[in-house]
């Protein structure tokens, strides 16, 4: 009985290595050899997902406004075994996003995966005290920007047959956060843009997933969590009742960009620790 159950567990490991080779997947790397964009990628939540996009086995290319900031993040995830470049990319820049594509097409051939993390919030207050220079701002670098560099990488997905975009928004999309409106409506502006791509670009074999993190503790979020009262208050929303770290957003943007996710298209995920988050 102990030989047959061996020879029953040999067969079963044997046809499932057949299996994945079958695929072309690597089951410990599910994005082997796929090439990534990055932006805004040196900090927080982009760069636990380039991180973990790369440890997946994609080569990703990370992007920041800041050459220092690049060169930081890249010796650090290449220090940990990773295929990982990096390039100064301000997404606000016709230039910049040009130069970000064309580096990741001369590096590795061509582009699998975008994830669209940048976004600015330089205000906090009233939403009736936001001025139209601070409105253009945001709207431009959250909403515009992420059309934009999208538009950028289509092109180059459709020669490798297809691709997968994930757009970074945030559960102030479905729930506002007190003081932060334009921000927040640029936020449910993305959940909006991620249904239209998705529509769009399904002739294309190109998936749009959204990921909308909670309360991440992040240099960004910190204007949210510095403030104990502030802090306390969000958390008594979530049925988790802790800040998110970054790194539980980057599984979620790995599993999207992964053939495990090739039937899902226009979707929304929140990592918001049970926080309220539909409309």
């Amino acid at each position: 009985m102990l030989k047959a159950g061996l020879r029953l567990g040999g067969c079963a490991r044997a046809w499932r290595s057949v299996r994945m080779a079958s695929s072309g997947v690597d089951r410990q790397k599910p994005l082997a050899n796929k090439v990534a964009l990055v932006t805004a990628s040196t900090d927080g939540i982009g760069f636990a997902i380039s991180r973990r996009l790369a440890q997946d086995g994609a080569h990703v290319v990370i992007s920041s406004r800041k050459q220092q900031n690049v060169d930081r993040a890249v010796a650090t995830l290449k220090g940990e075994g990773l295929s990982v470049t990096g390039t100064v990319c301000h997404v606000g820049k016709a230039e910049d996003r040009k130069q970000l594509v064309a580096t990741a097409v001369k590096l590795h051939g061509g582009i699998d995966i975008l994830v669209s993390n940048a976004a600015v919030n330089p205000f906090f207050g009233n939403l009736m005290d936001v001025t139209e220079d601070v409105w253009d701002k945001i709207l431009d670098i959250n909403v515009k920007a992420t059309a934009l560099i999208t538009k950028e990488v289509v092109p180059e997905m459709e020669k490798r047959g297809g691709g997968s975009v994930v757009i970074v928004s945030s559960i102030a999309g479905f729930s506002p956060f007190p003081g932060l409106g334009p921000y927040n409506v640029s936020k449910t502006a993305l959940l909006g843009l991620t249904k239209n791509l998705a529509l769009e670009l399904a002739p294309k074999n190109i998936r749009v997933n959204c990921l909308a993190p909670g309360l991440i503790k992040t240099n960004f979020s910190s204007v949210l969590w510095m403030d104990k009262a502030r802090e306390d208050n969000i958390k008594e929303s979530m049925r988790i009742r802790r800040l998110g770290k970054p790194e539980e957003c980057a599984g979620i943007v790995s599993f999207m960009c992964s053939e495990d996710a090739s039937y899902i298209t226009g979707e929304t995920v929140v990592v918001g620790g049970g926080s309220p988050s539909r409309l």
